[in-house]
């Protein structure tokens, strides 16, 4: 197919984490809000003339300070961004929110702090208790903890508006957003998709890392040309994937998943759509920020929540989004030292591969994927098993 028309323009924004979206934003004196978690709400942080980008450290090389102050022990993405924090790439933030997801990423940020990274007059650290257990008290704390570590110092530093009618604003933009990615995304279901998991994923990263309403244009330019597009006569891959997992913000570990024969028509990993793209449908009866972290909270498949419900809803979800995007077969990344992601690996790739009926890859990788030829043979070879399935008449 035909590349993307403004393909390069989104890849050119995943190449430095102060793009240049972000630049414009604040040479208007807008407010940067730095994340590094889906479970920290992007709707609450988009509020009035804010805007938020979860943390990424594009081209990453050597680690050695961040592995200093973190030991080896501790997965790649906080070591990679406490690098990139102490080379003074994330100075351009005007205040920085992190969960207490896991505590490689706290520790992470909790050295940013202590090693003074930025030195804005107005700047904030926040550590936000997110819940483990997806009920009513879990929900009353995460309520709380969204009003006092982000909506409060926000409005207490910056001025933000944080009524019901901004959040109920914010809501609405982020919605615009979502529909765009959802209606791209629903092209990876037909036999012979009009857009790549790769080209796919970088425009989805992108509503991540920029200012969403400076990116609204573009979007809807994508949108529109994707749907004229025509596929190729010949399908260049082998078969169809679900990469499930923890998070993946290399641009280059879809791209290699796809050089490899296998087209990734379905995106369950932090950084993709698959929740984090969906829209948010408030009522008029219920107050606003209770509705907004109910969502959040129901549809997060992070590890971080424990409870039996949750757990079996992430194998379901897996399912039912294999199905709907017609995978042959699902990938379970997990980054290295990543526990959650371990741990659910290990009993999700299981459950899938013996209750579901999935041929199933699991994989653990570092930060920046490169051209790694271990993964790409292990992909090559996982495409060969799948097509030897069907020819035997195995599950699609």
């Amino acid at each position: 197919m035909k590349d993307l028309k403004h393909l390069i323009y989104f890849e050119n924004l995943l190449m430095d984490a102060d793009n240049d979206l972000v630049r414009a934003a604040q040479a208007e004196g807008r407010v940067c809000v730095g994340s590094v978690c889906y479970q920290i709400p992007e709707v609450l942080m988009n509020l009035g003339n804010c805007f938020t980008v979860r943390l990424r450290a594009p081209r990453t090389g050597s680690m050695e300070m961040g592995t200093y102050y973190l030991t080896s022990f501790l997965c790649e993405y906080s070591r990679a961004l406490l690098e990139r924090a102490i080379e003074g790439g994330y100075q351009f933030l005007d205040c920085l929110i992190a969960p207490d997801g896991c505590t490689m990423i706290n520790r992470c940020v909790e050295n940013m702090e202590l090693l003074k990274m930025n030195d804005k007059e107005h700047f904030f650290y926040k550590y936000l208790e997110v819940p483990m257990k997806a009920d009513n008290n879990g929900l009353n704390l995460y309520v709380g903890q969204c009003r006092s570590k982000i909506l409060e110092p926000l409005h207490e530093k910056f001025g933000v508006d944080i009524s019901d009618e901004a959040l109920r604003k914010s809501v609405e933009d982020h919605n615009k957003i979502c529909r765009i990615i959802t209606e791209l995304g629903n092209f990876r279901k037909e036999e012979k998709p009009r857009i790549t998991g790769y080209e796919f994923h970088i425009i989805t990263m992108c509503t991540y890392v920029c200012p969403q309403d400076l990116l609204l244009e573009k979007l809807e330019e994508t949108l529109e040309e994707v749907k004229n597009r025509v596929p190729d006569e010949k399908w260049p891959y082998r078969a169809r994937v679900a990469v499930v997992g923890s998070e993946v913000d290399d641009i280059d570990m879809i791209k290699l998943i796809e050089e490899s024969g296998a087209y990734v028509c379905a995106d369950r990993f932090c950084f993709g759509s698959l929740p984090g793209r969906e829209e948010i449908i408030l009522n008029d009866e219920e107050d606003v920020l209770t509705q907004i972290c109910r969502h959040y909270m129901m549809s997060c498949m992070c590890p971080r929540h424990m409870d039996t419900p949750k757990m079996n809803r992430r194998r379901e979800y897996v399912d039912e989004i294999a199905k709907e995007y017609k995978a042959d077969g699902i990938i379970y990344e997990q980054m290295k030292f990543c526990d959650p992601w371990a741990y659910e690996r290990m009993v999700g790739s299981h459950v899938l591969r013996d209750e579901y009926g999935y041929p199933v890859l699991t994989i653990d990788r570092p930060y920046a994927v490169g051209s790694s030829g271990q993964i790409r043979t292990r992909v090559q070879a996982f495409v060969e098993s799948i097509e030897i399935k069907k020819i035997q008449g195995g599950r699609r």
